[in-house]
């Protein structure tokens, strides 16, 4: 199972980014291998807009089954969940790795619908 997670660097060690859209990097682990690799999302941490529904389709295209970050908007969970994307909130300051062990706990709360108002309402 693929697994991205929100991150402000690039490895599993970093702290995990709050932001979904804005997100510097997106870790990408690989449950079964034990692997993970980090994708850059430097195209949309300044976009002046659609950087939800473009870091979206980005999670969706690296074929990621589950999200671990912060917050969701509108745009961005419409396009994730239309892709069976599964959404997990991450709560507090913890790195890449914790999170992904809180996860595999089942200690992270899936959520049915956006966390945060989009920018244009």
């Amino acid at each position: 199972m693929k697994i991205a997670i929100t991150s402000y660097g690039e490895d599993m060690k970093s702290k995990t980014d709050k932001s979904f859209g804005r997100a510097k990097w997106f870790v990408l682990v690989d449950s079964e291998k034990g692997a993970f690799e980090a994708h850059s999302n430097k195209q949309n941490v300044h976009a002046a807009q659609g950087a939800g529904i473009q870091a979206a389709q980005n999670v969706v295209n690296l074929g990621a089954e589950v999200l671990l970050t912060g917050n969701v908007g509108p745009n961005a969970f419409r396009v994730l969940s239309a892709a069976g994307v599964n959404i997990f909130i991450v709560p507090g300051d913890n790195t890449v790795e914790e999170t992904l062990n809180k996860w595999k706990e089942g200690n992270l709360r899936e959520i049915s619908e956006a966390t945060i108002e989009g920018h244009w309402v």
